[in-house]
């Protein structure tokens, strides 16, 4: 079969495919990048032009491209089978993972179930909690509401817009939502409470207190990302907060809910983000890195607790009726044992701790450029504000679409970002070297100084 130029793909993506938070108008009018290749750090073009995969292919690529571990391991999956079904028959692949999982995985953490994606993994979180109160405390009340963070983004599907408040992305599907309960974030650039931390001794804690307190006997759940509200633009929560989020979850008889999607897996320095606080959920949502970035799978972890709670006769039907038809794919089981023994051999998290060191070095001029308000990093996740002034913090109107062209110019020069509307996102590959987190840095201070804001 002929392989198809670079300019009939152009024509048949402009005239077929639907991009994902893209305004295809706009696209068709831009020249498309099309990745064919990629090895290490690196994505590789239709042209053969090389860039630095800034974000590591949307938060999941952790190991690198082409990964002779993780490529072996599907490989090898493949010459066994691809897909049998998980009702009513298991796989040797997902029983090893979860128990590898639940080795992982904050202490108390027990239970395994499979999902494909983040949205159906918090979609799953939500609905076993609702059940759960329903089966094993009918006398706690009605308890079928959720709270959440402002700015909060938990994924694509109505329960996880639900618990979502991103107007950009959730406001035109309202009608279609279920009402929740909301409080503002711990956003300390722009605090709501015009207040400074820790002088503040985090008193935007004190409004969900009130809620948690009012409202308990209503609430199934509080869910929360923990440490990094990512898609809200990198915004951190000042050290304790999920802690203290933890007790007063506990005080109130409230699930806590942990959203580990794009912070699990050593984003923040350790495999996951409820470590830097001893923090065990009682819900906890994964996927994005689980299989190194190479296929779609999804997890919600719980406790036995909340699992007793589904345990009945066959008639009772306290069954979690609930399932995807690729639930535990032995494919994405495969690759995301192999993505955990890398892990290990390579000494992954221990390794992470210097460069992250270096990145928080190399960072440090930004602060100093005259459009720079915030730089935001935990871990190898870091989000880079862009302001109009620096003393006001007045942000850039969306229209401007400064990130966008930041991006743009940097794209030039051989890295690949994807802001979210001022700020600037870099999540590099786990596996990027020294030498490679330096040049990135280096092309991201050029583009903003390129681009001659404000």
């Amino acid at each position: 079969m002929t392989r198809p130029s670079r300019k009939q793909l152009i024509d048949w993506d402009r005239r077929y495919l639907w991009h994902p938070f893209t305004q295809m108008q706009e696209w068709k009018q831009e020249e498309p990048l099309i990745i064919e290749r990629g090895k290490g750090s690196y994505l590789i073009d239709t042209e053969g032009n090389k860039y630095f995969d800034g974000t590591s292919s949307i938060w999941v690529n952790l190991h690198g491209h082409r990964h002779p571990v993780l490529d072996r391991a599907l490989k090898t999956q493949l010459d066994k089978i691809a897909h049998s079904t998980f009702l009513g028959l298991s796989n040797p692949p997902a029983i090893e993972l979860a128990r590898e999982l639940i080795r992982i995985a904050p202490k108390g953490l027990s239970r395994v179930f499979y999902s494909d994606n983040g949205s159906t993994a918090v979609e799953i979180a939500l609905k076993m909690a609702v059940q759960y109160w329903q089966q094993r405390r009918p006398e706690a009340g009605p308890k079928h509401s959720f709270l959440h963070l402002k700015l909060a983004y938990h994924g694509d599907t109505i329960g996880a817009v639900s618990v979502g408040n991103i107007d950009l992305f959730h406001s035109r599907f309202k009608p279609l939502l279920f009402p929740t309960m909301e409080a503002e974030p711990p956003y300390c650039y722009r605090c709501p409470l015009n207040l400074i931390y820790p002088s503040c001794r985090m008193a935007c804690i004190d409004p969900i207190e009130q809620i948690l307190k009012n409202h308990h006997r209503e609430l199934a759940g509080f869910i929360i990302e923990p440490l990094m509200q990512a898609a809200a633009g990198m915004i951190m929560q000042p050290a304790g907060y999920l802690q203290r989020i933890r007790e007063l979850c506990t005080k109130y008889d409230v699930l806590l809910i942990a959203d580990e999607v794009a912070t699990g897996f050593g984003r923040t320095g350790r495999m996951f983000a409820c470590e830097h606080e001893g923090v065990t959920p009682d819900l906890m949502a994964i996927s994005k890195g689980l299989t190194g970035g190479y296929m779609p799978l999804a997890v919600t972890l719980t406790t036995d607790e909340i699992y007793r709670g589904f345990l009945g006769t066959y008639d009772e039907f306290k069954t979690f009726f609930h399932g995807h038809s690729f639930t535990g794919n032995p494919l994405g089981c495969s690759v995301a044992l192999a993505n955990l023994q890398v892990f290990r051999q390579e000494k992954t998290l221990s390794r992470l701790s210097s460069k992250i060191k270096l990145l928080t070095r190399w960072l440090s001029p930004m602060a100093e450029m005259p459009n720079v308000g915030d730089i935001r990093q935990c871990g190898f996740m870091v989000g880079i504000e862009l302001v109009t002034d620096k003393r006001t913090k007045e942000p850039f109107p969306l229209s401007a679409k400064v990130g966008h062209r930041v991006a743009s110019i940097a794209r030039t020069k051989g890295l690949i970002l994807r802001p979210i509307g001022n700020v600037l996102v870099l999540l590099p590959p786990l596996s990027t070297s020294a030498e490679e987190l330096k040049k990135m840095l280096e092309i991201l201070k050029e583009s903003v100084e390129t681009l001659h804001i404000g």
